[in-house]
Order: structure tokens, then sequence, then C-alpha cells
């Protein structure tokens, strides 16, 4: 049994010579779970290229077929393979991987590296974390909209359906995310072996037909094309990023396979089996324009499309699944990280790390996911959507990964600078082409990006905030320890533990200083304890505390520090249980300890602390907080709330 959020590491991450079927169940692992969104994308790219009512049609030609299918390719060797698989994934904070594992890296290099452009840098990485979100919230809704959408090519009859059966499906996805995804994660990567070997069978197929395709494979067809043809190509380019959305997944999932896993998953059947379907999609359109209305399925013979779309339906939720979970895990990290309130996180699984619930981003996904499907109610309309979310993620992750590299590697200046310099510009050029599609759509990720972008630093501003005045009123720990000890505050001792959560060792926690000039009672043994929050996942558990007798050891009043990594659940009573009982005059006496809280409620002050406007998004940001003894492993019977007020 392991500690809640406190799941094993990847066999491989501590043994390089893990058997080879522990390595071969981690490859399949990864198959299921990070995979499923890039590994859908050639079920919509290259129909939204060529799709007729786009603002900024591509015309279906021999030249523009070559083009837009090589520029597809090299798009994902640069931004996949190059950037992400042999670059980032390199960035790892204690294996894992992640926009947020950067933002850990960076804010260890700001003592080295100047504070302004740390801080800078900082608040780009949130940005881009932001935007993780709105992919959050369109991957659900175009995927299984794709999906669903083939049943006009089986039967165009059933348009009507495509809709109220896709809004269906998400509801009962987002219904069962409270029993977590451990159960069903071991069918993921046998359905993802599947639905990659048929994409990639069905695409050679293609190609069998039209040979001719493999010369998109040629760098000279995309550069040809780019700039041969550059105000046709850079309004592609807005569809074209369409195939390399999901890469993110390949980083930030990285800490539940392991790096070596996902790469091998990566070269050995999905880059090989998305590479065949694009081609073989390419070489449809070739044989014949009209095909472009829906290549993915129309490569398939007429037996096997409605098998096709139910496997098609199974990986886009999958691949839903993929970033639903993802949303879960980047909302814990940003807590642990002081950018949002504490929320309730359920762990649905004790052996799989970022197997977890979060309730209240799970019903707010599941209401924005339905709201873009009854608005938009086609993936090719969400797909302008789409890509500004992706294009601004990877190039956030880039630009960090780079000063990363600069700053904790003493990578050579020189290499820094060409390497960022060709990706930054292709980064940069998706960027911009999916400018030219904001009035059409991509307004949307950028909203949702700068909602929440605006939420957590208002958040991480208020704190600040609260802390200081807090800190203010506490008055010093050792000052106030020095007073009870010495007798000038009369109080009555009275046997047992009394356990007095803490933002730290410096000041005194507003629930003993309550109790003690209000009740003017101590208890024999009086411990004082933080939860301190580490910049790593996880924290050994010879590591878990540190304890400071603050002087007077013998008086049976110490302090301790409880260390969590930013994946795990803080476990009070658990890390207590750790404690020598020779620091404390005796063990401690947790059976029948009580907990004491310190509750803030928040008001709307008139110092101009911040505009007023934040203040009232601080306050109304506060009351999704999720309760303190719930999230700390509090017995309910035995924990006592003492509530005070404090002006924003």
């Amino acid at each position: 049994m392991t500690d809640r959020g406190s799941a094993p590491r990847p066999p491989e991450a501590h043994h390089p010579s893990a058997p080879d079927t522990a390595r071969l169940a981690l490859v399949v692992g990864a198959l299921g779970v990070v995979f499923g969104d890039i590994g859908t994308s050639p079920i919509y790219t290259l129909q939204t290229v060529f799709n007729p009512g786009d603002p900024h049609p591509v015309p279906v030609t021999t030249e523009n077929v070559y083009g837009v299918v090589s520029l597809v390719f090299w798009s994902v060797v640069i931004i996949v393979l190059v950037t992400y698989v042999l670059l980032a994934m390199r960035a790892d904070n204690d294996g894992e991987g992640g926009i947020m594992a950067l933002i850990t890296l960076l804010r260890r290099s700001g003592s080295q590296r100047g504070r302004r452009v740390t801080a800078v840098l900082t608040a780009l990485g949130i940005f881009g974390a932001s935007l993780f979100f709105g992919d959050s919230m369109i991957t659900p809704a175009i995927s299984v909209l794709s999906a669903v959408g083939g049943l006009t090519v089986v039967e165009p009859s059933l348009a009507g359906a495509v809709v109220p059966l896709t809004a269906a499906i998400i509801v009962v996805l987002f219904l069962v995310q409270r029993r977590g995804t451990a159960a069903v994660g071991r069918v993921f990567g046998p359905v993802m072996i599947v639905w990659f070997a048929a994409i990639g069978a069905f695409g050679a197929t293609g190609i069998a037909d039209h040979p001719e395709i493999l010369r998109a494979l040629s760098p000279g067809y995309a550069l040809g094309f780019l700039f041969g043809h550059f105000g046709t190509a850079f309004f592609a380019l807005a569809a074209v990023v369409l195939a390399v959305t999901g890469a993110e997944a390949l980083y930030a999932d990285m800490g539940h396979f392991g790096r070596r896993s996902i790469t091998r998953a990566w070269l050995v059947l999905v880059f090989p089996a998305c590479v065949l379907s694009y081609l073989g999609q390419g070489a449809l359109v070739l044989a014949d324009p009209k095909n472009v209305s829906s290549p993915f399925f129309l490569l398939l013979p007429g037996w096997g499309r409605l098998p096709m779309v139910l496997l098609a339906t199974a990986a886009t939720v999958i691949a839903s699944q993929a970033v639903i979970t993802g949303a879960y895990s980047v909302t814990s990290q940003a807590a642990q990280l002081g950018y949002l309130p504490r929320l309730r996180i359920a762990y649905t699984s004790e052996s799989t790390m970022g197997q977890i619930y979060v309730p209240w981003i799970n019903w707010l996904l599941m209401v924005s996911v339905l709201t873009l499907v009854f608005a938009f109610r086609s993936s090719t309309a969400l797909a302008f959507a789409f890509g500004m979310a992706v294009t601004g993620t990877i190039t956030i992750t880039t630009l960090l990964f780079f000063y990363v590299a600069r700053a904790r590697w003493h990578t050579p200046v020189w290499l820094i600078a060409v390497g960022a310099t060709v990706l930054l510009s292709v980064d940069l050029l998706f960027v911009a082409a999916n400018v030219t599609k904001l009035v059409h759509g991509a307004w949307l990720p950028l909203l949702i990006g700068v909602t929440a972008f605006t939420v957590m630093t208002t958040w991480q501003r208020g704190r600040e905030v609260v802390t200081a005045e807090r800190e203010r009123r506490e008055g010093p720990l050792r000052e106030f320890v020095d007073r009870l000890h010495s007798g000038e505050v009369p109080t009555l001792r009275v046997p047992g533990t009394a356990v007095f959560l803490n933002r730290g060792n410096q000041t005194a926690p507003l629930a003993m200083r309550a109790n003690v000039e209000h009740n003017h009672v101590r208890h024999d043994q009086v411990v004082i304890l933080s939860i301190d929050t580490e910049t790593v996942p996880r924290v050994p558990a010879d590591q878990r505390i540190v304890v400071d007798d603050l002087g007077y050891a013998e008086d049976g009043i110490i302090h301790v520090a409880a260390r969590f990594g930013y994946m795990e659940t803080p476990d009070v009573p658990g890390a207590l249980a750790l404690v020598d009982p020779a620091r404390t005059e005796g063990r401690l006496e947790l059976d029948q300890a009580s907990y004491f809280l310190s509750k803030i409620e928040l008001r709307r002050g008139k110092e101009p602390t911040m505009a007023p406007w934040r203040k009232r998004l601080f306050i109304a940001t506060s009351y999704t907080t999720a309760d303190a003894a719930e999230y700390f492993g509090l017995p309910r019977n035995r924990t006592v709330i003492m509530g005070s007020h404090i002006e924003v």
C-alpha cells in the first residue's frame, strides 16, 4: 500500500535493467494514455486544410497536395520529434515533465539569473499552462465530433444525429471520471495499438495505389509550397498545426511512463502509423479531388467504414480522457505551487501516478465542452479555434526549454542561438498563421487562456496580501512561545496532544494564539505543524519531516515541517507518525490528538492592494477552496476550527 499521491516511479526510472515485460507494459500504457490526441489528428487534419468553407481555402491541386502533405510531415518532425522527443523531454523535474515542470526548473534558476527575466518567463509559463485549459475543452469536442462525423460518410442521412450522439458520449465520459481511469486503463493501450495498426495499414493501401505521393517526404516540397505559394501556405499552417496537437502530452505525461517508453512508442508505432495515414490520404486526394471531403474515412473500403467509425470514436474518447486527466494534473500542480486555491482532489489509483479526479474542474470542463459542441456543431468549425491553444503552448514550451538549457546546463550560447532561432521561427510562423483565424474562432482559446491566467495571477497576488496581513497579526512564534513558557500568559495545562497547522515556523498560529489568550489553556504536547510543498513531484519518506524544538522541547512544544511534493496529497497524521519520540519527550498521542485550524474569512478592504475587480475575483475564487480538514487528512471528530477575518 502506498501513500496517497505517492505512487511508485516507472520501473525504468529506478531500474535501467528492468525486465522486458515491464518495459513493454510501459510502452503499451503510454500508447493508451499519451498518444490519444496526436494519434487521432489524421481524422481531421487534411480535411480541414482543404476545407472549402475555410475563410482562406487551399485549392485542391496536385502541387498543393504534395506541398501540404510534405508540410504536415516536416511539421511533425520538427515540433514533435525534435522539439519534444529529442529536446524538451530532457528537461525533467525529478522525472516529471510538462510546462509546470519547466516553471519549477525556471524558479530554481531564478537566483542565478536576472529576477526580472525569470518573472517574465514564469508568467509566460503560467499563460502556457492556462492555454492548456483551452486545449482541454476543445480536444474532447473536436475529437469526438470528428469521429462521430464519420457516420455521414457511411450514411449521409445520419448527419442530424452527429451532435446529439457526440453530446451523449461526452456526458457519459465526464460522468465516469469519478471512478478513475485505472480500471479501464488496461484496455486503452490495446485499443490504441489496433487504432495505429489500422490507420497505418489503410494508409499503406492508399500509398500502394499512388506511390508517387512518397515524394512528399522530401523537404523540397514543403519549402517550395511555403515560399513558392506563401499566401496560400501561410494560411494553411493554421490547419497543418492540427497534426501536432497532443505533442504537449508526450512531455506532460513523461513522469507517468518514463522518457524511454514514450520515445519508443512514438518511434516504433505512432509516428510511422500517422505518416502512413497522411500519405495515404494525400494519395487518395491526388486520385480524386472530391475525396477531400473526408479523406480519412474514404480511404477505407465500404465494409470497413462503420467499424472504423466505432474504433475512431473509442480512440477519440481515449484522447479526451488523456487531456481531461492532464487538466486535473495541471490544476493540482498549479494549486500546490500557489497559483490556484486548494481544491478537493481524489486519487483514484494507488499504483498509477497522475490518476486523480478534481470534481470542480470535471464539471467545469463538461459544461464547457458541451457548449462548444452545440455552438460549433462540426470539427472543421472547431479547428479554427484549436490551433491557437496548441501553437501558443508549443512556443512557450520551446522558449522556456532553451532558457533552462542555458541557465541550468550552461549550453553554449551559439548552440542556444541556432536552435532557438530555427525552432522558434517555426513556432512563431504557426502562431502568426493562427492569428489570422481570430475572428473565426481562434479568439476562444485565447479568451480561455487569458481568463485562467487572470485567475491564477490574481490568486497568487491575493495570497501574498493575505499572507502579509496574517503574519502581522500572528506575530513572531518564538516570542509567543517565550511568553507562554515564562508564564507571562496565564494558562491551564491539560493532558493530550494539540496540533496547530501553520504556514511556517516564523509566526504563531492564529488558532493557537486565540486558544491561549481567550481560553487560557494549552496541552501537554503542542505541535506547530507547517506543510511545505516542494518544487519536486515527490519527497522520500526519510526526508518527509524536519523537527525544530524551538528551545522548549522539554516543555512539550515543538515545530514540525512536513514536506510533500507537488504531486502528493498531504497526509498530516501519517507525517506526524514519523516524528522520533526522542525529539518530543515521549511519543505523540496521535490517536487522541486534537487538530486546530485557523479559518480566514476574506473581506474587500479599502487599501489599494489590488484593483477592486481583482479583489472581488480573489474572494470569489476563495469559495472554491477545498475543506482543509479533508485535504490534510485530519479526523473530523478531533478537528477544531477557529475563525478570523482579513481585508484584502
